[in-house]
């Protein structure tokens, strides 16, 4: 096992596999109960309605809505690529996971990014590094993006022993802990099952910048600027060919490569949400695993519309 050495590693061919091979799954979901801060008080046994406060102050500014891409560099793009996992953890070897690591290492270079691939990381080195990189200084970077491909659970991703939540992950980067990415892009991109449920498709009866205020003394929410680009709602299984790699990631780099630098992101996104929705169906010998769908699902907290050029 490697998993416990620094730095990035050389991304390996799947070599025995090729492109004719059934599709095969990233696998398990949970949820708490979420407790609400909002109630009435009480007073003499009397229903109050709650105050309103006459000192809540208004900022009004009038941004770009584009974010300013005008930096030295365009940004650091973590790629974590798990495709072997040790034997307690039940969890089957990712074969395609190499062809889609290296996908992407191209297709974020073209974009400008830092590209660095790690492989077969356990969940402690994955802290470690993400921690490493929110630690850094990225006054000259425009964004920051980070590129998951591994098993998954709902909430959860695997490294190679074991489970880490995602937001124990993401949360090293919001404002209030990663100050030199304050109001810029903070992109995560997510391969990985959330769930064991199957999409069984159905037939349809048709065809197919930068603010320039003078004063910049304003808050904005620490969990602003995040984008989650998963490859599969919650609940569901993701789909990964051993041959040409995950539908999610064929489609986002066939997208990116042709219009990354044209179309703003959420239009990208869309765009490779029609791909999966619509180019793919699983086929397999088990009939339980064969003539499946999938769709990815976007969460965005972007503040502004994000282009991967200067001055669009």
């Amino acid at each position: 096992m490697e998993g416990n050495q620094s730095g990035p590693e050389p991304i390996q061919k799947d070599e025995d596999y090729d492109e004719d091979q059934g599709d095969t799954v990233d696998a398990r979901p949970d949820r708490s109960s979420r407790l609400s801060i909002f109630a009435k008080k009480k007073k003499n046994g009397q229903d109050e309605q709650p105050e309103t406060s006459l000192s809540t102050q208004y900022r009004l500014v009038s941004p770009t809505f584009k974010y300013n891409m005008d930096y030295k560099n365009v940004g650091k793009c973590i790629i974590i690529n798990n495709k072997n996992f040790e034997n307690h953890t039940g969890m089957g070897i990712r074969s395609g996971t190499d062809k889609d690591a290296g996908e992407l290492a191209v297709c974020f270079k073209r974009l400008g990014f830092e590209v660095v691939v790690h492989n077969d990381r356990r969940c402690d080195d994955i802290l470690k590094l993400l921690q490493q990189a929110a630690d850094e200084n990225h006054s000259d970077a425009a964004c920051f993006a980070c590129i998951f491909l591994s098993h998954g659970e709902e909430g959860r991703i695997y490294g190679t022993d074991g489970t880490l939540q995602i937001k124990e992950l993401t949360i090293l980067f919001r404002g209030d802990k990663c100050k030199t990415l304050i109001g810029k892009p903070k992109l995560f991109f997510i391969q990985a099952c959330r769930g064991s449920e199957f999409d069984d498709g159905i037939q349809t009866d048709s065809g197919l910048a930068d603010d320039t205020d003078a004063n910049p003394r304003y808050k904005i929410p620490v969990e602003a600027d995040f984008l989650f680009a998963y490859s599969t709602v919650p609940g569901y299984y993701s789909w990964r060919n051993p041959g040409r790699g995950s539908w999610f990631v064929q489609s986002l780099c066939s997208t990116l490569n042709e219009f990354g630098k044209q179309l703003e992101l959420m239009q990208i996104l869309t765009r490779v949400n029609y791909m999966v929705a619509i180019n793919f169906e699983s086929q397999s010998d088990d009939p339980r695993y064969s003539e499946k769908k999938q769709i990815p699902c976007v969460v965005s907290m972007l503040t502004k519309e994000l282009y991967f050029t200067k001055h669009i």
